[in-house]
């Protein structure tokens, strides 16, 4: 028996070995690779919306289908950075076979994301569904929604508040109306042409914005320019030059300093400079953060679109707001099947506008939405009536009333009992509310309801007011019996076989979306500014979940 030979044995390694033909790196992408399934889905997708965005003419543009899949498979596998991409198009075979040898920029990519994309995004998303709904992926039955706040690419600290800006306008508006009435005190001629009566471009007393100050000051101006006044007849004329005769230091006496008052007009003109030079301008700032405030109780000064708001992650830290976009996502089946972006940071005002947009896509509604307690409103349950989608939103006390052993809260008035025949509600110490008055109320999203308000006839004697309310009257309570209703029928569908099978399935079918994204992904921070371009990031991360979930299916 031959003896075995100790003497390690190696796989021949020569480096600069010369290859008679170049390898085809088609060779070596394995047959069921995820980056097949990217450039097989993108091939069939219908880019026409994207081709527009380009001029005809002038030097050749790398193709959009070639930039698009190296985008998608770069989210797919984490690469969200352009130089990294343009790196990987240099170094990695896979990106090197996708974009069949092409190695644009980071410049070329960081334009076709920020501008191209940016426009089309929809329409690519569009195209995406299509593919599912072909290969039977997806058929728009159940539809489950909910949100998640990523942060925006914003200095933590560059926050802008809606209340701040009202009180410093305020402020600024207030003291130009002092100076204006003090300079139309100092002019009697004004006083004499108006009488009692305010300025009239200043509308009784409200301030004025930027632009009519700016007017006011120049009117200001040119009233000083008719009175025959410059700057010139303001001088003191100079006093004669007399020769001084030198005094002996024993006889000088200290001469009292005159002190010098301004004249009206010297006055006047230091009022105008003040207005324009220190309040105009300030003016003109709480004007601009007004208007990128857009009705918002705050946004950031490095991304303006971005609205600050308490992320998920910071619950049970030191609960500090951060700068960041609401991102409403839907699913069935575990694909993403619309999507939208919102600077909301409340989920119920965002239902109606995502459901709208996921219709002008799919061409109809899907035929049952599925989401939790924070989008169970009037407003949300109402549309879903009208588009005669099925009802399963859970409202804010459905969980307490399906624990084990749930004991309403006494005090809440939802679980007071109603009379319908007398119209009339019982509290808990047996005293009679009636009916009082009907009042309306809106939504931040403009939707008009009713409440119908209710008082106890005597609270004085109550043993339980302090715990009932704190109000120094009767008790009071809002109803609105359409809400009532539609939770009514919330509960019943919810409760069926059907609604616990889709309230078990919603958890594991939109999370399983968010765990991928931001937990296996790492992505929790956009890299784009304002809002259409994270609208596009967010599609292009929904898309590549998509093929991403092809590739196993």
């Amino acid at each position: 028996m031959a003896k075995k030979s100790n003497v390690p044995v190696f796989k021949e390694y020569t480096m600069g070995q010369i290859i008679l033909l170049p390898r085809d790196l088609e060779e070596e992408i394995e047959p069921n690779h995820m980056v097949r399934v990217v450039n097989q889905a993108v091939e069939k997708m219908d880019l026409r919306k994207v081709y527009e965005q380009y001029a005809g003419g002038g030097t050749s543009s790398y193709h959009p289908k070639m930039l698009l899949k190296v985008l998608i498979y770069a989210y797919m596998q984490q690469i969200y950075s352009s130089r990294k991409i343009a790196k990987a198009l240099r170094e990695n075979i896979h990106f090197m076979w996708l974009s069949g040898n092409s190695r644009p920029d980071f410049h070329t990519i960081n334009r076709f994301r920020g501008v191209v994309v940016k426009k089309t995004i929809g329409e690519i998303f569009t195209a995406v569904l299509l593919i599912l709904k072909e290969g039977g992926y997806i058929q728009l039955e159940n539809y489950f929604v909910d949100g998640t706040k990523i942060e925006a690419n914003a200095n933590k600290y560059s926050f802008v508040w809606a209340k701040n800006t009202k009180r410093y306008q305020e402020q600024v508006s207030a003291k130009v109306n002092e100076l204006l009435e003090q300079v139309e005190e100092l002019n009697a001629a004004e006083d004499a042409e108006l009488g009692e009566g305010d300025l009239p471009e200043r509308g009784g007393g409200k301030g004025l914005n930027a632009a009519q100050l700016e007017a006011k000051i120049q009117e200001l101006n040119e009233r000083l320019s008719r009175m025959g006044v410059g700057e010139e007849d303001e001088k003191p004329e100079p006093a004669p030059q007399v020769k001084e005769q030198p005094v002996p230091a024993s006889a000088a006496i200290p001469e009292k300093k005159r002190k010098k008052h301004k004249t009206k007009v010297q006055q006047m003109r230091q009022r105008i400079t003040q207005l324009k030079e220190e309040l105009l301008p300030r003016l003109r700032k709480y004007e601009d953060q007004e208007a990128s405030l857009a009705g918002r109780n705050s946004y950031s000064k490095t991304d303006k679109e971005a609205t600050f708001m308490r992320m998920k992650e910071d619950h049970m830290r030191n609960g500090q707001l951060k700068a960041g976009y609401n991102v409403q996502t839907g699913s069935e089946k575990q694909f993403v099947v619309g999507f939208s972006v919102h600077q909301n940071p409340g989920d119920p005002g965002c239902l109606i506008p995502h459901l709208q947009q996921v219709k002008e896509q799919n061409e109809r509604l899907p035929q049952n939405v599925v989401a939790d307690s924070a989008y169970g409103s009037e407003e949300n349950y109402l549309y879903l009536e009208q588009e005669k989608v099925g009802n399963y939103l859970k409202y804010n006390t459905f969980y307490l009333e399906h624990r084990p052993h749930f004991k309403p809260k006494p005090f809440d008035a939802t679980f007071w009992p109603y009379q319908p025949e007398q119209d009339t509600f019982t509290c808990p110490n047996g005293q009679t509310l009636h009916f009082l008055h009907t009042r309306k109320e809106h939504t931040p999203n403009g939707f008009e309801t009713e409440r119908r308000v209710y008082e106890c006839a005597d609270c004085s004697q109550c043993p339980l007011k302090a715990k009932c309310t704190q109000a120094q009257g009767n008790r009071q309570i809002r109803v609105s019996f359409r809400l009532r209703a539609f939770r009514e029928q919330a509960r019943q569908n919810l409760s069926s076989e059907k609604g616990k099978q889709l309230s078990a399935q919603r958890s594991s079918d939109i999370e399983t979306v968010f765990g991928r994204i931001k937990q296996d992904w790492g992505f929790r921070r956009f890299l784009l500014r304002g809002l259409e371009k994270v609208k596009a990031e967010w599609g292009l991360l929904c898309i590549a979940h998509n093929f991403a979930k092809m590739a196993i299916a």
